[in-house]
């Protein structure tokens, strides 16, 4: 086989999908036992869209989720401090912005790519690259395989990325969050909307996706989360709407992360290996580009295999790429801190200056995350 993939998450299969377009022979190797996404829902941005309307498989997606055309901002009270009209990027790009839960997302991605190319409960453990032009793979049980290619996509705790770098200290956003999925009777006013809520050192998102399913996730900053776990009284200043949506939810279906990013990495290949997704350009999840970012970067990767080899190609992206990643990362990152302020008064000036935001200037930032890279 000519290609190790390390990961099973979007990118990676993502990455598969165009490997396996290309003709390109490969192995995806995922840590975990079984193919059991973790985080609920996922915004799949027209970027993103559009590259898999490259791979050919925009069609099946879009059924299993909900457009969104109009991103919302609000105090926690639901009260509007400004708001994004999508449709104009719809109408251009002929897609839309996709929620979707992300079990939802893998199942299209898995059966893309096919079972047979998969092998679960392989967790790598060391990455050698040798003389003869070999990388091999040595994993937590034992067994060792030999590849040409290596691509990482095992996320923001890669292994491929520290056995070609060494080690990255990841920074900490010092926020935690917590999200869930469940049935939930909202009102048809919130249908085609994602909404993000912001408070003092606190927020809450939600979005529904298919049918009754709503998607949410709220945050505090981590000094409010130590002084007090609890999730039912961290939430007593979020309006009844989303109070009952979280204490509805079973605690089966949420989820506690907190919040990192990586340092800006500036080379995402060496030899034959490279990094794609998280493992190259982790960001915080406050522009909704985290798994687009990495779907990009497959789309860069297959563009240019239409013209060179893969080894020249893993050479190639990563200068055509940092730009835009690294960008997402710096802005993400801003407005995760601008988000989660917590002084009274600067908050009421931060949410005054978000209503007086011209909307020429959204749409620049808008248009920038939705323009894919000519190659």
């Amino acid at each position: 086989m000519k290609v190790a993939i390390i990961g099973a998450g979007i990118a990676g299969l993502t990455m598969a999908i165009a490997l396996k377009k290309a003709n390109i022979s490969f192995v995806v190797y995922e840590s975990t036992a079984e193919l059991k996404p973790v985080g609920a829902g996922i915004a799949i941005a027209n970027n993103a869209m559009q590259v898999y309307r490259h791979f050919g498989i925009s069609d099946k997606l879009t059924p299993r989720g909900t457009r969104i055309s109009t991103v919302m901002l609000t105090d926690m009270n639901l009260n509007v401090l400004t708001q994004s009209d999508l449709t104009p990027f719809e109408k251009k790009y002929q897609l839309a912005n996709v929620a979707i839960h992300r079990s939802e997302l893998h199942k299209v991605l898995v059966d893309e790519v096919g079972m047979e190319h998969i092998v679960l409960n392989k967790r790598l453990e060391e990455l050698n690259q040798g003389d003869d032009g070999l990388c091999t793979l040595q994993f937590t049980d034992g067994t060792s395989v030999s590849y040409e290619y290596v691509i990482g996509a095992d996320g923001i705790r890669s292994k491929v990325r520290q056995a070609l770098y060494g080690e990255y200290t990841l920074r900490d956003a010092k926020q935690v969050c917590w999200r869930g999925v469940l049935d939930f009777e909202l009102s048809d006013k919130y249908n085609n909307i994602a909404l993000e809520g912001w408070g003092r050192g606190d927020r809450f998102g939600f979005v529904k996706l298919l049918g009754k399913q709503v998607y949410w996730y709220f945050l505090v900053n981590e000094d409010k989360y130590l002084q007090n776990k609890d999730l039912n009284t961290l939430i007593k200043d979020c309006c009844p709407l989303v109070k009952d949506m979280i204490t509805q939810t079973t605690e089966e279906e949420i989820f506690l992360n907190k919040i990192y990013d990586l340092p800006l990495i500036q080379e995402w290949s060496l030899g034959k290996s490279c990094l794609i997704g998280d493992a190259a350009h982790a960001t915080t999840p406050n522009l909704g580009q985290g798994a687009c970012q990495g779907i990009e970067d497959v789309y860069v990767i297959s563009k240019l295999l239409e013209k060179v080899s893969l080894e020249e190609a893993f050479q190639s992206f990563t200068a055509i790429r940092r730009k835009k990643a690294h960008g997402i990362v710096c802005e993400s990152w801003k407005l995760g801190q601008i988000a989660q302020l917590s002084n009274p008064i600067i908050t009421t000036a931060r949410n005054t200056a978000f209503k007086l935001l011209p909307s020429f200037l959204k749409d620049k930032q808008i248009k920038m995350m939705f323009e894919l890279k000519k190659v």
